[in-house]
């Protein structure tokens, strides 16, 4: 959200804005920015993970393999039953089906499972984190 939104969304003006983030930077409250990019903005309708399993040594190619894949959002190494937890996003079940048939043709992986996003919700850290904001 720009300055401008914000101020407007909390009924504030640009420059108490300003102020408060750069008293929260000062803080060390906030410790850095993130860009969003337009595309980034076009929800995709079907969102879920993927748990993968990886045979023998060839995690670093899944990953590679997997981070060309444009509906990949993150990939994530772990330990435990699973080697790594995919997060994908598409605009149809249809294009998850080939998706996640693709995935599976991967070399070297030898199990997966894949779980739906059904709604988001707001964590309570990120609501905590505005009231700060709202409150310095």
């Amino acid at each position: 959200m720009s300055i401008s939104d914000l101020a407007l969304h909390l009924g504030l003006s640009r420059a108490t804005i300003r102020s408060r983030f750069e008293a929260l930077q000062a803080k060390g409250e906030i410790i850095g920015f993130t860009a969003v990019v337009k595309s980034d903005t076009h929800r995709q309708a079907v969102r879920g993970i993927v748990l993968i399993e990886v045979e023998g040594k060839g995690t670093e190619r899944v990953i590679a393999t997997l981070d060309k894949m444009p509906t990949v959002q993150a990939i994530h190494t772990t330990h435990g039953r699973w080697d790594l937890i995919v997060e994908l996003g598409t605009d149809s079940l249809e294009s998850l089906d080939e998706i996640l048939r693709n995935i599976r043709l991967i070399d070297g992986i030898s199990n997966s499972e894949t779980n739906l996003y059904l709604a988001t919700k707001r964590t309570s850290q990120l609501q905590e984190a505005q009231t700060r904001f709202e409150q310095s």
